[in-house]
């Protein structure tokens, strides 16, 4: 290695979690990589090995058409090929250029087409595919026929060793926390053996994962290689590194490498295991000495690994099929339960708390209502539960699992050997609320291969402290503690299966509770209005019959008894009104206002509100006009129509001042007539608009006796009609209220 790879070596150690391994700026020796424009496939970038391999500098080649280096007919061939957007069914395509002979892979990334060369072993291919691959169909066969998952990947494990020759074949499982487990493994009698074993999640990054999950396969013949540059480092058109993310080529880390060798292997091959666009895990393959194998091979391990993927993922969603229908009985008594409950559903699950724990397998269970907390089993004191509910309605989760919870809350230490795991819900109510499962530590050791407190070890250098892949893999026991079992999938389901069902039944009481509300609100106001109406009936006709016997034109006594009738009657007949909207709020409010709509002519309706209102708009000097287009005709109830215009005109003669003017305006839009009740009073002010149709909202300035219920009865008769009812106001200019109504055919 020269002194420049050594220090490029130095710099990658250094900033290992950072390093941009999709933009090496190399590739492995054995082929060579284009980077192409298209569509003339003129040659941006080359690797430095084509003058090695094909007997050209890169530089000459750089600007120059493809059929330079490929000569014309193989370079019409690439062209044919690359006419397709995707290249995942494409054939194989094998081609001989100076007696040597590729097997040409293509790939599209960022606006450039990616042309790869793969040289073809000799040796590789003395075995011939047929021979590796003879027993595929069985072993697909086994595959889909495996019982369990541990069968699955043990016959997938033993298969691929069988076709490819590796030395080591094992399957690593990725786990929520990072690190990864080896849960299958077929291996040579003399390899040292990782089955069961943890690694730490430092072994493979963030960004290798990542291209794991992008890539289904991976290959290294090599580890002990000298990467071949590209020429130029950066994208002419870019001035960017070339983003190798989906090449077969492309160089690895230098880590990467070391740690291969560091474990006894010169070559590897990974398969990614993917579950629902997500990595799941890795086939695994290593080589104590450098081996190639061939692309075809390659592909059949992809398929294998694919087929187990949906495996895998088939067998998963069954379990958890099958464990959530064993909580269904258990589920459904829990229902029961609630909506036994005469107080609240909280107090329904309080009265079966072992089938509560049953559900999910705990040790223990708090229910929480309001200031109550109820505890069953083995639990933390309700100080600690108090303080623990409310830290989780801070994280906002309605369902919340941790089998270890000191991990992310640290005042869960102090009662970890009671309550190392836990699993909560809650619901969205005003009050305290919610169940929370505990599960006590289970304390167990756990075998790593090498220190997981020190996956990658520090050693000193010319610029200070630096990090360096570990050479340890011996199995290093850790005691765990402060860990539960985990909650699995069905454990989860079943608590969000709990709070659906304390949501429905929450709910329905909360609606049982509105319509009993709604019902003696109902009967109240029917009552009280059927009691007051009659004496108030009786007070109007005794006033008239009084009203004769005095004469306003008689004595003093007289004219003052006189007046005071007319006050009393005034007061009887408002009292009647008052009495009548509350009877037509009520039915609005219950959804059980009713009309009876019939053809009006809208001439015919203006003319009694003129005969009725013009009256009063004349007493202030208000010009009130009425204009609607001819032979207009609505589908209405007359007399609740002549309620709504009669509320509208009434406000705006009270709002508008002497001498002001009042417009009220009909016409059609083709489906429906719109009103307009227009004034040029001092209007409404912006804050108060939102707020006119609210029941009992009324403006006290100049309104003393206004009630708040004339806008929001109106507005439920017009959308009793179908239509909408809506004002726009400028202050100082006035209002307009506009409403349509069915127009009759």
């Amino acid at each position: 290695m020269s002194q420049l790879d050594k220090d490029a070596f130095e710099v990658l150690l250094a900033n290992c979690a950072d390093e941009p391994i999709q933009f090496p700026g190399a590739i492995q020796p054995h082929g060579l990589l284009f980077n192409l424009e298209e569509p003339n496939l003129t040659i941006l970038q080359v690797s430095a090995n084509v003058q090695s391999v094909l007997g050209h500098a890169p530089e000459q080649v750089l600007g120059k058409g493809l059929e330079h280096v490929l000569g014309a007919g193989w370079a019409d061939v690439i062209r044919s090929a690359s006419a397709h957007d995707s290249f995942v069914d494409a054939q194989r395509l094998l081609m001989t250029v100076n007696g040597i002979e590729f097997e040409a892979l293509m790939h599209r990334n960022q606006g450039v087409l990616v042309l790869e060369l793969e040289i073809q072993d000799k040796e590789a291919q003395a075995v011939s595919y047929t021979e590796r691959t003879g027993n595929m169909g069985r072993m697909l066969r086994q595959l889909h026929a495996a019982s369990d998952l541990q069968t699955l990947y043990e016959v997938s494990v033993r298969e691929i060793q069988r076709m490819t020759g590796y030395d080591r074949v094992l399957i690593y499982r990725f786990e929520e926390e990072g690190h990864g487990q080896v849960i299958a493994e077929a291996s040579a009698p003399s390899m040292e053996l990782f089955n069961g074993l943890f690694f730490p999640a430092s072994d493979i990054p963030e960004q290798a994962r990542e291209l794991y999950r992008r890539n289904w396969l991976r290959i290294i013949p090599d580890a002990d290689y000298t990467p071949v540059p590209l020429v130029p480092q950066l994208r002419p058109d870019t001035q960017q590194q070339l983003d190798l993310s989906f090449s077969t080529l492309r160089s690895v880390s230098p880590i990467h490498c070391q740690y291969m060798k560091n474990m006894g292997v010169l070559s590897s091959m990974s398969v990614s295991l993917i579950q629902g666009g997500k990595l799941w895990g890795l086939i695994s393959c290593g080589h104590r000495t450098p081996l190639y194998v061939s692309h075809e091979l390659r592909s059949a391990c992809q398929a294998i690994g694919q087929v187990l993927s949906l495996q895998i993922s088939a067998m998963e969603a069954l379990e958890i099929s099958r464990q959530r229908e064993a909580k269904v009985r258990t589920l459904e008594q829990l229902h029961q339960a609630m909506a036994d409950s005469e107080e609240n559903v909280f107090d329904g699950l309080a009265q079966q708390p072992q089938l509560l724990m049953d559900l999910v397998g705990a040790t223990g269970v708090a229910i929480i209502e309001d200031r109550q907390t109820h505890c069953y089993g083995i639990c933390p004191e309700v100080s600690d539960i108090r303080a623990l509910h409310t830290w989780m309605i801070a994280g906002g989760e309605p369902v919340y699992a941790s089998h270890h919870l000191s991990s992310v809350y640290a005042p869960a230490e102090a009662y970890q050997p009671v309550a190392s795991g836990i699993l909560a819900m809650s619901l969205p109510k005003p009050v305290d609320n919610g169940v929370i499962w505990f599960r006590s530590e289970v304390k167990e050791s756990v075998q790593w291969s090498g220190d997981p407190n020190k996956p990658l070890n520090m050693e000193s250098s010319e610029g200070g402290m630096r990090l360096r892949p570990r050479t340890s893999f011996e199995i290093w026991k850790v005691e765990m503690t402060g860990i539960a079992p985990k909650w699995s999938h069905g454990d989860v389901f079943a608590a969000n299966d709990l709070r659906r069902s304390a949501l429905e039944n929450d709910l329905a009481r909360q609606v049982r509770r509105e319509q009993q509300a709604v019902r003696a609100r109902d009967e109240l106001v029917a009552v009280v209005s059927h009691d007051l109406r009659n004496p108030m009936t009786v007070i109007s006709m005794l006033c008239g019959m009084m009203q004769k016997s005095f004469s306003s034109d008689g004595p003093h006594t007289s004219r003052r008894i006189s007046t005071a009738i007319d006050t009393m009657q005034q007061a009887a007949s408002r009292m009647n009104v008052l009495l009548e909207d509350l009877l037509d709020t009520s039915k609005i409010e219950a959804g059980r206002y009713t009309i009876t709509p019939q053809p009006l002519e809208v001439s015919q309706i203006f003319e009694e509100a003129y005969t009725l209102l013009a009256p009063l708009a004349m007493d202030k000097s208000i010009e009130i006009s009425f204009n609607a287009e001819p032979d207009l005709k609505v589908q209405a109830d007359p007399e609740r129509l002549f309620q709504v215009l009669s509320n509208l005109i009434g406000n705006a003669i009270k709002f508008t001042p002497k001498l002001g003017k009042i417009g009220v305006a009909a016409m059609s839009n083709g489906t429906e007539i719109v009103f307009t009740v227009r004034d040029s009073g001092e209007g409404i002010p912006p804050e108060q608009l939102p707020h006119i149709f609210e029941r009992y909202w009324t403006v006290k300035e100049g309104n003393p006796t206004g009630t708040g219920l004339g806008l929001y009865i109106s507005q439920g008769i017009i959308k009793a009609h179908g239509g909408e009812l809506g004002a726009q106001s400028q202050v100082g200019e006035g209002s307009e209220f506009r409403f349509t109504v069915p127009i009759a055919h």
